[in-house]
């Protein structure tokens, strides 16, 4: 299941909620999907971490050039709460 792409992954999580949220499954196979689903949403945060450390930005530095800089989550939050305020006034 790990090599599974995150695509197929989600999407196979995604049929498992519909079927389980539809009610009609005995409960044997509900417990089953339940627990496939379980394995597939560790899956997809997996690789979703792992997308997440790969992302880089492009700063403009302030001779013109341009640098690649790990992604900082914290200071993308930061940025983000100042555009919100920014656009509040």
């Amino acid at each position: 299941m790990a090599e599974m792409k995150f695509e197929e992954a989600l999407k196979r999580l995604e049929k498992i909620v519909s079927d389980l949220e539809n009610g009609d499954l005995a409960l044997d196979e509900a417990l089953e999907k339940y627990e496939e689903g379980i394995r597939l949403s560790k899956v997809c945060a997996k690789k979703l971490e792992a997308a997440r450390k790969k992302v880089e930005i492009l700063l403009k530095a302030e001779d013109g050039s341009f640098e690649l800089k790990p992604f900082d989550e914290r200071s993308a939050e930061d940025d983000d709460k100042a555009d919100s305020s920014r656009k509040k006034r």
